[in-house]
């Protein structure tokens, strides 16, 4: 019982006066007397308090944004993309006029769109770690999917932990060690070398464990390139490309099952698109590739100088002869080595016209610059 039905049934049923029953209550008697007349006009209905002011807020917005608001969200909903208040003010925007971040929030949780976590961590507890500049960290992780009739699959991804970028995302039949180096050289063809990596403790990546090493492993020693791991069962150290694996999926559950792996990787490459030209990143305000292509690109450091962004990597074999072949602009290129490396394996380093060949372990063999007019390279012109 509250106050005012209080106040009634002590005047109306127990007989006491307005004036006893205002001091006991710390009322005025004037108030008594409004809420006994309230009661006799209409009953208990008459005690509950109404909503003081205006039917509608004067600064409410208007039915018409919210229902724009609402339509996008359920249109990105049902392709299977991030559908949060940032997305969508990201789009509105590309559109036309749009409301602020804070309004689109509102107008989703009125219309029963977001549904309250309390049990999730507050943001203010996270330790975050983001490096300064594309390129100066490759995460690097695997992920299980499955075609048409539960066929399994695996997907082997690279995202730029600077920028968010997706930098590669294929599909294998298993997953290999030989799947993750041949994929980190070709998007390094395409991306420039990274400064350092960051996986997990998998069988494809790391075999500390069987104290020896993967060809990951020592491709990067060779090369300069810091490969660093997370802590054994803890994700949340490659957490960046563990988010891209979750919005991945959440947008390939929407999408026809693929019936092959052409299939599948077709589908990826046109959500990877989305997700780095046109979707913009919660972090970043903006597309993944947009950050990337505008600041300076981190390059590791081999034998005290920088690998420019540029710089192609070739694996060889040093032949019978002592030398090694490349190709500078359609034109095939011999360069001498020393017959005594001949069956060596050897990874070169080109530059524009800078060439560096290292054996397996790291050593450089030969610096030089191509004289792009010469087939030939003999030793003498280093």
């Amino acid at each position: 019982m509250d106050l005012a039905q209080y106040a009634v049934t002590a005047v109306l049923v127990e007989g006491r006066s307005v004036r006893a029953v205002a001091a006991s209550t710390g009322r005025s008697k004037s108030w008594v007397q409004r809420h006994v007349a309230l009661y006799r006009e209409g009953g208990d209905e008459a005690l509950t308090p109404r909503r003081r002011g205006p039917a509608t807020a004067l600064n409410r917005t208007a039915s018409e944004i919210e229902d724009v608001i609402v339509a996008m969200r359920k249109e990105l909903v049902d392709q299977g993309y991030d559908a949060g208040a940032r997305t969508i003010r990201y789009h509105l925007v590309a559109l036309g006029d749009a409301p602020s971040l804070s309004t689109i929030h509102r107008v989703l949780v009125r219309r029963g769109f977001v549904t309250p976590q309390p049990q999730k961590r507050p943001r203010v507890t996270w330790l975050r770690f983001e490096s300064d500049l594309p390129n100066e960290t490759w995460q690097s992780d695997m992920t299980h999917w499955h075609l048409r009739h539960e066929v399994g699959v695996e997907i082997i991804n690279y995202v730029d932990d600077c920028s968010r970028a997706v930098l590669c995302s294929k599909v294998v039949k298993v997953a290999t060690s030989a799947d993750v180096v041949r994929l980190f050289f070709c998007t390094a063809d395409l991306y420039g070398l990274p400064a350092s990596v960051l996986s997990d403790n998998g069988a494809i990546y790391t075999a500390s464990y069987r104290e020896s090493h993967t060809g990951l492993e020592i491709d990067l020693a060779t090369l300069g390139i810091v490969f660093k791991h997370g802590k054994p069962y803890h994700p949340q150290t490659q957490g960046k490309v563990e988010r891209y694996h979750q919005t991945l999926k959440k947008w390939l559950r929407k999408q026809p099952e693929a019936s092959s792996i052409e299939e599948l990787q077709s589908q990826i490459d046109g959500f990877v698109r989305y997700y780095n030209e046109v979707r913009p990143h919660q972090a970043k305000g903006c597309p993944p590739m947009h950050v990337w292509r505008a600041l300076d690109k981190a390059t590791p450091t081999l034998a005290g100088q920088q690998l420019l962004a540029k710089t192609r990597v070739r694996h060889d074999r040093v032949d019978d002869t002592g030398a090694v072949t490349l190709r500078y602009r359609r034109r095939l290129h011999h360069i001498s080595i020393g017959r005594r490396y001949k069956g060596r394996r050897v990874i070169i380093l080109m530059a524009d016209l800078d060439v560096r060949v290292i054996t397996d372990d790291g050593e450089l063999i030969r610096h030089l610059t191509l004289n792009p007019t010469k087939n030939y390279q003999p030793r003498k012109d280093d």
